[in-house]
Protein backbone atom coordinates (compact mmCIF):
# COMPACT_ATOMS: atom_id res chain seq x y z
CA UNK A 1 0.00 0.00 0.00
CA UNK A 2 1.11 3.54 -0.41
CA UNK A 3 1.67 5.81 2.13
CA UNK A 4 2.90 9.85 2.64
CA UNK A 5 3.80 11.08 6.08
CA UNK A 6 3.75 14.67 5.36
CA UNK A 7 5.14 16.99 8.55
CA UNK A 8 7.11 20.44 9.48
CA UNK A 9 4.27 22.34 9.89
CA UNK A 10 3.99 24.89 12.87
CA UNK A 11 3.20 28.73 13.97
CA UNK A 12 5.37 31.50 12.24
CA UNK A 13 4.82 35.08 11.94
CA UNK A 14 4.74 36.60 8.68
CA UNK A 15 7.63 36.90 7.02
CA UNK A 16 9.16 33.77 8.13
CA UNK A 17 10.07 30.49 7.06
CA UNK A 18 9.10 26.62 7.29
CA UNK A 19 10.44 23.58 5.66
CA UNK A 20 7.61 20.83 4.99
CA UNK A 21 8.50 17.18 4.13
CA UNK A 22 6.82 13.90 2.65
CA UNK A 23 7.95 10.54 3.30
CA UNK A 24 6.64 8.00 0.68
CA UNK A 25 6.51 4.32 0.58
CA UNK A 26 4.32 1.75 -0.72
CA UNK A 27 5.91 2.67 -4.41
CA UNK A 28 8.93 3.72 -6.88
CA UNK A 29 9.07 7.24 -5.76
CA UNK A 30 11.45 8.44 -8.17
CA UNK A 31 9.24 7.00 -11.03
CA UNK A 32 6.30 9.51 -9.71
CA UNK A 33 5.67 13.38 -9.67
CA UNK A 34 5.12 14.62 -6.49
CA UNK A 35 3.06 17.88 -5.39
CA UNK A 36 1.73 19.73 -2.40
CA UNK A 37 -1.95 21.60 -2.11
CA UNK A 38 -3.07 23.54 0.84
CA UNK A 39 -7.40 24.01 2.34
CA UNK A 40 -7.25 27.30 4.26
CA UNK A 41 -10.31 27.86 6.89
CA UNK A 42 -13.35 28.05 4.77
CA UNK A 43 -12.17 27.50 1.36
CA UNK A 44 -11.89 24.98 -1.38
CA UNK A 45 -8.33 22.64 -1.36
CA UNK A 46 -6.24 24.32 -4.17
CA UNK A 47 -2.94 23.32 -6.22
CA UNK A 48 0.72 24.61 -4.28
CA UNK A 49 3.01 23.16 -6.20
CA UNK A 50 4.45 19.78 -7.97
CA UNK A 51 7.43 18.51 -9.11
CA UNK A 52 8.54 16.04 -11.66
CA UNK A 53 10.45 12.00 -11.17
CA UNK A 54 13.13 13.71 -12.11
CA UNK A 55 13.44 16.84 -10.61
CA UNK A 56 13.87 19.31 -13.60
CA UNK A 57 10.09 20.16 -13.93
CA UNK A 58 8.29 22.12 -11.71
CA UNK A 59 5.38 24.04 -11.51
CA UNK A 60 3.99 26.76 -9.20
CA UNK A 61 0.73 28.40 -7.97
CA UNK A 62 0.65 32.51 -8.82
CA UNK A 63 0.20 32.90 -5.28
CA UNK A 64 3.20 31.37 -4.24
CA UNK A 65 5.83 32.17 -7.13
CA UNK A 66 8.92 33.63 -5.91
CA UNK A 67 8.03 32.28 -2.19
CA UNK A 68 7.99 28.89 -1.98
CA UNK A 69 10.39 26.34 -3.61
CA UNK A 70 9.53 22.33 -3.77
CA UNK A 71 12.72 19.61 -4.46
CA UNK A 72 12.69 16.10 -4.20
CA UNK A 73 15.47 14.01 -2.57
CA UNK A 74 14.46 10.34 -4.70
CA UNK A 75 17.48 8.62 -2.37
CA UNK A 76 15.31 9.10 0.62
CA UNK A 77 12.10 8.91 -1.03
CA UNK A 78 10.98 12.62 0.29
CA UNK A 79 10.14 15.77 -0.80
CA UNK A 80 10.05 19.35 0.60
CA UNK A 81 8.54 22.34 -0.11
CA UNK A 82 10.66 25.28 1.86
CA UNK A 83 8.40 28.22 2.43
CA UNK A 84 9.71 31.67 2.89
CA UNK A 85 8.26 35.32 2.92
CA UNK A 86 5.22 33.64 4.82
CA UNK A 87 2.15 35.75 5.11
CA UNK A 88 -1.48 35.24 6.72
CA UNK A 89 -2.66 34.04 4.03
CA UNK A 90 -0.82 31.19 3.76
CA UNK A 91 -2.55 29.63 6.27
CA UNK A 92 -3.76 26.47 5.67
CA UNK A 93 -3.54 22.88 6.06
CA UNK A 94 -0.95 21.38 3.80
CA UNK A 95 -0.87 18.18 1.49
CA UNK A 96 1.93 15.89 0.41
CA UNK A 97 0.18 14.54 -2.93
CA UNK A 98 1.71 11.51 -5.90
CA UNK A 99 -0.04 10.88 -8.96
CA UNK A 100 0.67 8.71 -11.70
CA UNK A 101 0.12 11.95 -14.13
CA UNK A 102 3.25 14.19 -15.14
CA UNK A 103 3.57 17.25 -13.38
CA UNK A 104 2.84 19.31 -16.16
CA UNK A 105 -0.88 17.79 -16.79
CA UNK A 106 -3.82 19.52 -15.82
CA UNK A 107 -4.69 16.67 -12.78
CA UNK A 108 -3.10 18.27 -10.96
CA UNK A 109 -4.87 21.81 -10.86
CA UNK A 110 -8.15 19.65 -11.07
CA UNK A 111 -7.03 18.22 -7.68
CA UNK A 112 -7.12 14.94 -9.73
CA UNK A 113 -5.09 12.69 -7.27
CA UNK A 114 -4.38 9.55 -6.37
CA UNK A 115 -2.96 9.33 -3.20
CA UNK A 116 -2.76 12.35 -0.15
CA UNK A 117 -0.87 12.59 2.96
CA UNK A 118 -3.10 12.97 6.08
CA UNK A 119 -1.84 16.83 6.29
CA UNK A 120 -0.18 19.17 8.39
CA UNK A 121 -1.20 22.46 9.58
CA UNK A 122 1.13 25.72 8.69
CA UNK A 123 -0.11 28.58 10.74
CA UNK A 124 1.30 32.50 10.32
CA UNK A 125 0.23 34.81 12.72
CA UNK A 126 0.02 39.02 11.19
Amino acid sequence: QVQLVDSGGGLVQAGGSLRLSCAASGLTFSRYAMGWFRQAPGKEREFVAVISWTGAGTRYADSVKGRFAISRDNAKNTVYLQMNSLKPEDTAVYYCAVDSSPWYSDSWLRNNINYWGKGTLVTVSS
